[in-house]
């Protein structure tokens, strides 16, 4: 009945626009994160664990006393309740109308061309970021502010883009580091919202320089917005509006890393122009990222990304984890009324 139920209330994304994404989800999970946000770990990702392991106790019974109908209810019993929240404390956000409709943002497709013009700008962009913070260009930049300082800074972004944008207002902070980083870190994540409390969970291990934008991220999916291109749009835009020049630069490496990776896909002659154009401290950061994940790359990634990917498409997100990289469709058609 719930399933039923979810995929009617998919097809009325202006409803839920307005009365759960633009209504009760603003109380509900403002409430989830006053309720949990001072605490200093996650409390979901303990609830995570004690459901891990109710659901082994189940299965252990199954074998155990050969009780098929007791623990395959059981079974369904503690499912449907989780699902239930999961929907209900977040996840309605899945069918909400798309971003670019409340910022009036085409999507039409960018041409080769559109695309090679705008990477461009933005690696003169990032390129004169990074001078404001080296003396010479092909130092690799370090940020100098603790993780703890980034997150604490975070919030300050979100209030400076709800002075153009009052939909992204951020109240009520609840931004910690997963209890599960290291494996995270293997499965192939920087960070995640935990429906069951509204916790942005980040993973304490990735390069500081990734921090903030990464921050930016999981704090767009608490405000409401639970498409990953559009979680990496809007942080994208946090992180550029913030006063603070670390978090720019952040964003711009961020977005820049997704333009030259469309270029080398779509236009590998161009791709290595463009690289002519960054700064080397710039190519160091983007090399320095890349070996970090190397570092953890191994044969389970794959299967964790496609789980991930088949959930993102179960629910009405069709390009599955490919979408990632559609933030580049709304950087094209925003740039081009607004300027970089």
């Amino acid at each position: 009945m719930q399933w039923a139920f979810i995929q009617l209330v998919a097809q009325y994304p202006s409803f839920i626009e307005r009365y759960y994404s633009n209504g009760f989800y603003i109380y509900i999970s403002r409430f989830y994160r006053i309720l949990v946000g001072w605490l200093p770990f996650s409390i979901g990702d303990i609830l995570y664990v004690i459901i891990f392991f109710i659901l082994l106790k189940i299965v252990v019974n199954l074998f155990k006393y050969k009780e098929l109908k007791q623990t395959f209810f059981n079974l369904g019993a503690t499912i449907s309740i989780l699902f239930f929240f999961f929907h209900f404390n977040w996840a309605l956000n899945y069918f909400r109308q798309p971003v670019n409709q409340t910022l009036n943002i085409s999507t039409i497709d960018y041409s080769n061309e559109e695309l090679i013009h705008f990477t461009k700008k933005l690696i003169k962009k990032t390129n004169d970021v990074h001078k404001s913070l080296v003396k010479n260009d092909s130092i690799l930049f370090e940020n100098n502010l603790s993780k703890k300082e980034i997150k604490a800074n975070a919030p300050l972004a979100y209030d400076e883009l709800a002075k153009k944008y009052n939909q992204f207002s951020y109240k009520n902070p609840s931004i910690k580091h997963s209890i599960f980083s290291i494996p995270l870190t293997y499965m192939g994540f920087a960070g995640y919202i935990n429906p069951l409390t509204n916790e942005a969970q980040v993973n304490s291990l990735i390069l500081k320089n990734n921090y903030p934008a990464t921050v930016c991220h999981e704090i767009a999916h608490q405000v409401g917005y639970a498409s990953e291109s559009e979680a990496n749009f809007i942080g994208f835009l946090a992180s550029t509006h913030s006063k603070d020049i670390y978090f720019n630069y952040s964003g711009y490496l961020m977005a820049l890393r997704y333009c030259i990776s469309e270029v080398y896909r779509k236009d590998p002659n161009s791709f290595e122009e463009m690289k002519s154009l960054m700064n080397k401290g710039i190519l160091k950061d983007f090399k320095q990222n890349q070996q970090f994940w190397l570092n953890y790359n191994n044969w389970t990634e794959k299967y964790f990304k496609s789980f991930y990917d088949n959930f993102l498409k179960a629910n009405k997100q069709k390009d599955g984890i490919q979408g990632y990289s559609k933030m580049v469709v709304l950087l094209i058609n925003y740039y081009k009324t607004e300027s970089l």
